[in-house]
């Protein structure tokens, strides 16, 4: 279970060896997808969001309320293919 309070916001990484896909319960949140972070999607309850192995992306809460998703990963060993992207966090807007 993955939960973003207001104003919450992930470094810029990847998952260099797995799938995820995310479904949302609760809040909305956007997320920043792509080489350089250059997509912007925006997700509400309800909403069912797939990022395939090897995507950057940068989930934030901009909403006033927390985000709450259901995360599934085609890994179970998922945290030891996490690549952090420090050079793209500065792309995101705050």
């Amino acid at each position: 279970m993955l939960r973003i309070p207001p104003g919450g916001r992930a470094k810029a990484h990847l998952h260099a060896d797995h799938e995820t896909a995310i479904y949302v319960i609760e809040g909305s949140a956007i997320m920043y997808w792509g080489p350089a972070l250059e997509h912007r999607m925006e997700t509400n309850a309800g909403d069912l969001i797939y990022i395939p192995a090897g995507v950057p992306h940068l989930p934030i809460n901009t909403g006033q309320t927390e985000a709450v998703a259901i995360l599934a990963r085609t890994d179970p060993h998922e945290q030891e293919s996490v690549v952090l992207l420090p050079e793209l966090d500065a792309l995101v807007p705050e």
